[in-house]
């Protein structure tokens, strides 16, 4: 039996956007391309391009990162499997744990689902506490809430924003 692959009703999910090779602004608006183009999908609202140094691995060029809202009757499995189909399209190669990349795509929200599964966390880990997904994220939805977490405006005070940069309104 096939898993189901859409939902009955639109959810509205925030997707991250993040390069650091290959002309990194290109990578990120080609990937709002790329979710414009999904099925069962459209693509309501972007963030502006934010520079970032890199975590974890620090021995990398800085970040290209955004922020997407979609509406989508995708369910959340099968929205991340487009998702790294999208990556994979673009390059993305997989060497170790926060390598450099072409494009990185992940799902931070989908609607107020809280979920745990072998290689989908929603809400994404950490993401209250990254700065570089804070700042976009407020900018497209200032009210938004991640479930377990609080209100973005709130924990946007709580994390060190000092070096992550807007570069620019996405084209």
């Amino acid at each position: 039996m096939q898993p189901e692959t859409r939902n009955p009703k639109p959810e509205t999910a925030f997707i991250a956007l993040g390069s650091n090779l290959e002309d990194p602004a290109a990578q990120v608006k080609a990937g709002f391309v790329a979710l414009a183009a999904l099925p069962a999908t459209r693509l309501t609202a972007r963030s502006a391009l934010y520079r970032s140094a890199p975590v974890g691995y620090a021995g990398q060029p800085d970040f290209i990162n955004a922020v997407a809202a979609i509406e989508t009757t995708l369910t959340p499995r099968a929205l991340l499997d487009a998702l790294l189909a999208i990556e994979r399209s673009h390059g993305r190669v997989r060497e170790f744990l926060n390598a450099p990349r072409t494009l990185d795509l992940d799902v931070l929200l989908y609607g107020d689902l809280q979920w745990h599964e072998h290689g989908l966390t929603i809400p994404h880990p950490r993401m209250h506490e990254r700065a570089f997904v804070l700042l976009p994220l407020a900018e497209i939805a200032p009210r938004c809430v991640i479930p377990g977490c609080g209100r973005v405006a709130d924990l946007l005070r709580a994390v060190d924003i000092s070096d992550v940069k807007q570069l620019a309104v996405a084209a």
